[in-house]
């Protein structure tokens, strides 16, 4: 307000917006290209003020040559609870593959009696952001995956049995009393 107002008693009586001032036209020196896209790939969770300061270059520049020049995009990571080994893979198929031999045989009555049962360590834990997890690739490259190795805050032990319809039993224990 107190700029408006400021303007009026210079004589500005218009109340639209005067158009933008001309931007600068932008150098960039072409050994800087490989040099950001070194920095980039080295280290994926840079920054383009990082790169500016370590290059010795305008913030302008540098997102210039991040974004428009090499194409890179900054994306979360997606999580995911543990890779799989081939050994386990195998393991499930051949389950599974049990599992649909019985069902041919007995039908229906089969999946009706079936309780599964699984114990896990639940942990729980404060995760890092989104923004401090981000990395840069390109906008063709698939998206990073980060496994979730942080240090937990705590944990405990879950067992579940369930059937078809219900869970049977749920239990938790902390781990201070295991």
């Amino acid at each position: 307000m107190y700029e408006w107002s400021r303007k009026f008693l210079n004589g500005v009586s218009s109340v639209t917006d005067s158009p933008p001032p001309p931007q600068a036209h932008r150098v960039v020196i072409p050994e800087a290209i490989p040099a950001v896209e070194t920095i980039v790939k080295e280290y994926r969770c840079v920054t383009v003020h990082e790169i500016a300061e370590h290059l010795d270059m305008g913030h302008r520049s540098a997102h210039h040559i991040v974004h428009d020049v090499l194409q890179f995009l900054k994306v979360s990571a997606r999580w995911v609870p543990r890779q799989r080994t081939a050994e386990l893979k195998e393991r499930r198929v051949d389950a599974c593959q049990e599992l649909l031999r019985r069902f041919e045989v007995e039908d229906d009555g089969f999946l009706g009696r079936i309780v599964t049962g699984n114990e896990t360590w639940v942990h729980y834990h404060q995760p890092e952001t989104n923004k401090a997890s981000k990395e840069r690739c390109y906008t063709s490259s698939p998206k990073p995956k980060k496994l979730r190795t942080q240090p937990s805050s705590g944990k405990g032990m879950l067992t579940l049995f369930w059937d078809e319809r219900v869970v049977i039993l749920e239990h938790y224990m902390p781990r201070e009393t295991l």
